[in-house]
């Protein structure tokens, strides 16, 4: 046995829950390694070179607030900013960035350096070792393909796809966890036999087209935001040009084609035992679940400032090459297109999450985290989420510091957590704004307000990210007081869901020079005029102790209640939760589902009582 190097906290892989992992375990100050197969290839994006959207964005603001990369490289990499939902309310509202995919991780790179603490080794992790031979021992490290060890208390596996991952194309398949990258199928062995229930699920990607070979003529152009909404609450404002992005559509003869070719797709001839993500479906999912529909949007998206690819979001498919070519050529706008790199499915091994602590640690093998698509997640924020969490954890642990865990009306990355643990995913879970029933409290807006404060206290932050929230949230609050003693009539126009900071303006426009240099309106007007809305919220908040206390009988009849969504009630009569507060962090269970399972339980009980 090789001798190798030592550390507090040992990170295996380099994706965005790895990056976030390692970063944090060193702010708080661990000695901390970071094992990549690929170290040029540290924050690269696997998938479409988007951060943010629905849920998502909510997600990364968080990150960042606790400390996080990727605030910061989104906003520095991005190169299309957009907010999500504007039509509705402030509290679903989600910032998204387009990103320049290789300025993206060479950013990630640069700021894992310029803050320290973290080193960077190549290599592949095969093997789990223990301090005794029962893995509540604990773990004493890893080893590695090449039969070198290296020591740790803590490791912290962020496998993503590389964990035994296999990519398909058509009939085709080669081990790997994405293109022209070789997979981790050791690791997977070593985690059954240390206990884990592992479980296989699938991903996709869609083909990438030549930019100078689609008529954008026949598009929809989908431009960035004026003022677009920034990632990092560090960040200047974003001034730079942005890439506008284009929207096209799938036609009668693309689904003619698909559906003459479902017998090749991997999926549907029975090569792939992994289920994909629902809310992300491949075009041949498409097709057949929703066999009505004559066409399909498709989001032409660039991968860069200087890029001349374009990633075709919405078509992704794992249909051999040839068939690939045959339906892009079909699309709106796509009839000379040229495939830079054909679509294909990657399936790969996850561990079922139910095994976590709400640290993101195992509880049957003490100092092993887990954090991103290890844990049954899909998308760079779920995972970035989960490693910042797991990399707060493993160091303060060694410390001998009390754990670090958000509940779920405090952070976005509470919900996904609590959810995690709960639940043993049969699909890759994805976050969105309906599986936060606080979140009226929880805009994308106050993730500094509500978590930099609570990071500090364990040395999560910079003390400049600190004092800078310090300072932001005193002036917020200073010219809440100043219009409530000075201008309570503009207070009123500001609190008016009608109204607003527009016709505030519209009404007074010396406001803006009253005081020029205040750019948080729209923060200060969102709290103005959910502050009885968040109220409401504060009292639910309370009352939740009382649902972890309200039984759901055994037997109880999910079937015959009205209302309930399907998904919801396949979730319910799948996992049987004991209380209703179980079941509401149940991931096919929304609000409105747990409302109406209230409801039903509360007339049950007044029945049973008469």
């Amino acid at each position: 046995m090789k001798m190798g190097k030592k550390f507090d906290v040992l990170v295996v892989g380099g994706g965005h829950a790895g990056v976030e992992a390692a970063a944090a375990a060193a702010r708080i100050g661990a000695r901390t390694g970071l094992l990549s197969l690929n170290p040029s290839a540290v924050g690269r994006m696997s998938c479409n070179p988007a951060i943010g959207g629905i849920g998502k964005g909510q997600l990364a603001r968080e990150v960042d607030a606790l400390g996080g990369l990727m605030g910061l490289a989104a906003d520095r990499a991005g190169i299309q900013f957009r907010t999500l939902n504007t039509s509705k309310g402030r509290a679903v509202q989600s910032p998204r960035a387009q990103c320049d995919r290789e300025g993206y991780e060479k950013v990630v790179q640069e700021l894992l350096e310029e803050q320290g603490g973290v080193e960077v080794i190549a290599g592949e992790a095969t093997e789990l070792l223990f301090r005794g031979e029962s893995t509540q021992a604990g773990l004493r490290g890893v080893r590695m393909a090449d039969g070198e060890t290296i020591l740790a208390p803590a490791v912290i596996l962020t496998t993503g796809t590389f964990l035994e991952g296999i990519l398909h194309t058509g009939g085709e398949q080669q081990a790997g966890g994405r293109v022209g990258e070789d997979g981790a199928a050791a690791l997977g062995a070593a985690l059954r036999a240390a206990g884990l229930k592992t479980n296989r699920l699938k991903t996709g990607t869609p083909p990438r087209i030549a930019l100078d070979s689609v008529d954008f003529s026949k598009m929809e152009e989908q431009p960035g935001d004026a003022n677009p909404c920034r990632f990092s609450f560090l960040s200047a404002a974003i001034e730079r040009d942005q890439i506008s992005c284009w929207i096209t559509r799938t036609s009668e003869r693309t689904h003619e084609i698909v559906r003459a070719n479902l017998h090749l797709a991997p999926m549907y001839a029975g090569r792939i035992e992994g289920r994909g993500p629902r809310y992300c479906p491949s075009i041949e999912d498409k097709i057949v679940r929703f066999a009505d529909r004559s066409e399909h949007q498709v989001f032409l998206e660039p991968e860069g400032f200087t890029s001349d690819v374009l990633y075709a979001n919405g078509i992704s498919t794992s249909l051999p090459v040839e068939v690939q070519e045959q339906f892009v050529r079909t699309i709106v706008g796509m009839e000379k297109a040229r495939i830079v790199q054909p679509g294909y499915a990657v399936e790969y091994t996850f561990i079922s999450p139910s095994c976590l602590r709400r640290t993101m640690e195992v509880r049957s093998v003490p100092g092993l985290y887990l954090a991103g698509q290890i844990c049954g997640t899909s998308g760079y924020e779920e995972a970035a989420a989960q490693g910042i969490m797991a990399g707060f954890n493993a160091a303060l642990k060694l410390a001998g510091q009390a754990e670090f865990v958000l509940g779920r009306h405090q952070a976005y990355i509470g919900v996904l957590i609590d959810d995690l643990v709960v639940c043993d995913p049969n699909e890759p879970y994805r976050m969105f704004t309906s599986r936060a029933e606080h979140r009226l409290l929880l805009r994308h807006d106050t993730a500094d307000r509500r978590l930099t404060p609570l990071a500090a206290s364990i040395g999560g932050v910079s003390t400049l990210r600190a004092e800078c929230n310090v300072v932001k949230q005193d002036r917020i609050q200073k010219v809440k007081q100043r219009l409530e003693r000075e201008r309570p009539d503009l207070l009123k126009i500001l609190r008016r869901h009608d109204g607003g900071l527009e016709s505030m303006l519209q009404q007074e426009p010396a406001a803006r020079e009253w005081l020029p240099e205040f750019d948080h309106w729209q923060t200060l007007e969102a709290d103005i005029q959910y502050a009885g809305y968040e109220a409401r919220q504060w009292r639910w908040v309370e009352r939740s102790s009382e649902r972890e206390n309200t039984r759901i009988p055994e037997g109880f009849d999910y079937t015959q209640l009205s209302g309930l969504r399907n998904e919801a009630r396949e979730w319910l009569i799948q996992k049987r939760p004991s209380s209703l507060g179980a079941a509401g962090r149940l991931a096919g269970v929304s609000p409105a589902d747990l409302a109406l399972l209230e409801v039903a339980l509360a007339r049950e009980s007044a029945a049973n009582r008469s």
